[in-house]
């Protein structure tokens, strides 16, 4: 059987003969980040390192191996009137190790913020076959370096993630969400939209920015220039506040939650995704250049609008060529070569990572490069750890 013991057996025997290892999940993103490199020996934490090995529901903690997938957390948690506000792009059937490998942090991350707000503690097995584990599994830990957040988006180069501790939220008495379709397209229109929800500074769980194609794929209703979906938690009179204030932006109707299930899923395997983020400030400017983009590639937008955070998906034709999709990926990525904020890609076709846009927004200057090189060379010297995925353009930092 494969245990936490047994991984790590595997990484020091890769460390020792070499041989890459490519660390799975659910295997769902396995298209996502940067491809491994080399004839990669699979490690499969979903298949054994699997369930709950902790769960105190009066400190609201958990702590669950790596391999748990979030529906079964959620359903955990739900009997305690409890649950993990961790709702990544993809499916529930993702696990909690990918989830913090990934960093990835869905719609309600504007409430409750991205795993590495939420992760307490870690045990990880380093590129050497060394099994460490770092924070608590208490909210009041506070000892030792900060290695969680450091493995928390590391997409596993630095270890492979066993067992991790998580807090938890109390599940809200009224859980409502509500479309706001929008009636055009006009940019200085949608960021009067935008100021004008801040401008409400009500606690929503979640507000999410959506084109017509967007909308449209996760079965909205009579949004053909787009909507604001938005989801209300919190008591029954809070949530009706919420509701009436809505009221201000335009017409407000309930619509399935389910949406929100819909809207994370909304970018199959294959499909290339990329997301780009800019201050407040500028969640207009970002929006302006999400649905551009999207536009130009025949693909789709929607913006995180508490975070700023835009993110484009582009599916692939049944009939296109793999060059062909990469081409029309590259030149949609070619866009954004005047954008001022952050761009991270999270899933291209191969040809696609190699774009001037994105190898000269990594970070690869001569300072930066040393420091990825010394975190790697404590953690993972052989560079056995998904070799290739994070790796800086022109080399494995």
């Amino acid at each position: 059987a494969v245990t936490a013991a047994s991984v790590a057996a595997a990484v020091r025997d890769a460390h020792e003969t070499g041989r890459p290892c490519r660390i799975v999940g659910a295997g769902g993103w396995l298209d996502a980040g940067r491809p491994v490199a080399g004839d990669p020996m699979r490690i499969d934490v979903r298949r054994a390192l699997h369930g709950i090995t902790e769960y105190v529901p009066g400190d609201l903690t958990l702590t669950a191996l790596a391999g748990t997938s979030l529906g079964d957390l959620h359903e955990a948690t739900r009997a305690y009137g409890q649950r993990l506000a961790l709702d990544p792009y993809g499916s529930d059937e993702g696990t909690l190790g990918a989830t913090i490998a990934t960093a990835s942090a869905g719609p309600s991350a504007s409430a409750y913020g991205t795993p590495r707000d939420q992760v307490l503690g870690l045990a990880f097995v380093t590129g050497t076959g060394e099994t460490v584990r770092a924070g608590g599994r208490v909210v009041k830990n506070v000892a030792g370096f900060d290695l969680v957040r450091l493995c928390t988006g590391a997409w596993g180069t630095l270890g492979v993630i066993t067992e991790a501790s998580v807090r938890l939220r109390a599940l809200p008495v009224a859980d409502e969400t509500c479309q706001v379709a929008l009636d055009t397209v006009d940019d200085s229109r949608v960021r009067s939209a935008i100021d004008g929800l801040r401008a409400l500074a009500l606690p929503f769980e979640a507000v999410e920015l959506l084109d017509a194609a967007t909308a449209g794929a996760i079965g909205l209703p009579d949004a053909p220039h787009g909507a604001l979906l938005v989801r209300m938690t919190g008591s029954a009179d809070v949530v009706r506040a919420m509701r009436a204030s809505l009221a201000t932006i335009g017409a407000a109707s309930e619509v399935d939650p389910a949406s929100w299930r819909r809207l994370r899923a909304n970018a199959p395997t294959g499909s290339a995704c990329v997301r780009f983020s800019s201050a407040h400030s500028g969640a207009g400017d970002t929006w302006a250049t999400a649905r551009r983009v999207a536009a130009s590639a025949g693909g789709s937008a929607h913006l995180a609008v508490g975070r700023s955070v835009a993110r484009v998906t582009m599916a692939r034709a049944a009939e296109e060529t793999d060059e062909a999709f990469a081409n029309r990926v590259t030149v949609a990525i070619g866009r954004l070569d005047d954008f001022t904020g952050t761009v991270v890609a999270e899933r291209l076709p191969a040809s696609a990572w190699h774009c001037p846009v994105l190898t000269r927004r990594r970070g690869d200057a001569a300072v930066h490069a040393r420091l990825v090189r010394g975190v790697r060379d404590a953690f993972d010297p052989g560079r056995v750890l998904n070799r290739g995925i994070l790796g800086a353009a022109g080399g494995e930092p």
